[in-house]
């Protein structure tokens, strides 16, 4: 009687409820396939099944948005040009003199160079938004209090990021995070309609002591500092968890485990599939 009448109680209630998405944000892209930061990167990344391209924001001398990781030119992955110059310090031009892609980074054994490529600009990798209706855009300003001379002021550096999204009408498919707390609240006092986020590193904080410092609702730690007590006081506070950068299948596991509402990886394609293959895409 009570197997059965368990059994009416499922049958009458449909199928189980679906497990909650986990969002792919693919990390510079799909570096572990094609140099980070460039075009063929995000498609790669887009074709793999992220719902998320990440990418890094830097602006030019003549205030061009461009997307590279670095402050300074690194010459293990971008040649043809002097070297360790700070990108602020050079044009868009003279940025454009850079071969990007034909290096293969060291730390991605698998990765297939794409000679020639270049530093894309903001714009560049917005325009992928057309080609790709759904995908959404993880921009990282890059910004440091101890970094004057690489970034503009933070009152500047978000009013020149939101109105490149504005332009383009993308409000609703942008995350915009900084490890620069001056940089989040301003960001969500620029733009209150975008989701910000608050990257974090390492230290004592709290998920939800960073949220209430900075505003946000969302938090991006390092996922060591995940766990799922965390993940859990996080939730109870409205406040989403989305860990970086993670490419192995025993911490994607963990952090699923823990109740994450996303995850930062250089593989976005082996995420996906991973998902998919737990029933979780």
């Amino acid at each position: 009687m009570t197997r059965c009448f368990l059994l009416c109680l499922v049958l009458a209630a449909g199928a189980a409820p679906a497990a909650p998405r986990i969002a792919v944000h693919g990390h510079r892209g799909a570096p572990a396939a094609r140099p980070e930061n460039t075009i063929a990167s995000f498609e790669e990344a887009i074709r793999g099944g992220a719902d998320y391209i990440e990418l890094d924001v830097y602006a030019s001398r003549d205030n061009v948005l461009v997307v590279t990781h670095d402050p300074a030119i690194n010459p293990a992955i971008c040649q043809g040009g002097e070297a360790k110059r700070p990108v602020r310090s050079l044009t868009l031009a003279e940025l454009r003199r850079y071969d990007c892609g034909s290096l293969r980074h060291p730390a991605f054994p698998r990765q297939q160079p794409v000679p020639g490529a270049k530093i894309p600009t903001l714009d560049e990798v917005f325009d992928l938004a057309r080609t790709y209706p759904a995908v959404r855009f993880n921009i990282e300003i890059k910004s440091s209090a101890q970094w004057k001379d690489y970034t503009p002021e933070p009152a500047e550096y978000c009013e020149m990021v939101a109105a490149a999204i504005r332009r383009r009408g993308l409000e609703k498919r942008v995350f915009v995070q900084s490890f620069d707390f001056r940089i989040v609240t301003a960001m969500r006092k620029t733009a209150p309609e975008f989701v910000v986020a608050a990257l974090y590193g390492s230290g004592g904080l709290s998920f939800v002591d960073i949220a209430r410092e900075t505003g946000v609702k969302v938090v991006t730690p390092h996922f060591k500092l995940v766990t799922p007590a965390k993940v859990g006081e996080a939730h109870a506070a409205g406040i989403q968890i989305v860990p970086w950068t993670v490419d192995t299948a025993g911490e994607w596991d963990r952090l699923i485990g823990a109740g994450v509402d996303g995850i930062i990886t250089n593989d976005p394609a082996g995420l996906a599939a991973h998902l998919k293959a737990r029933g979780l895409r």
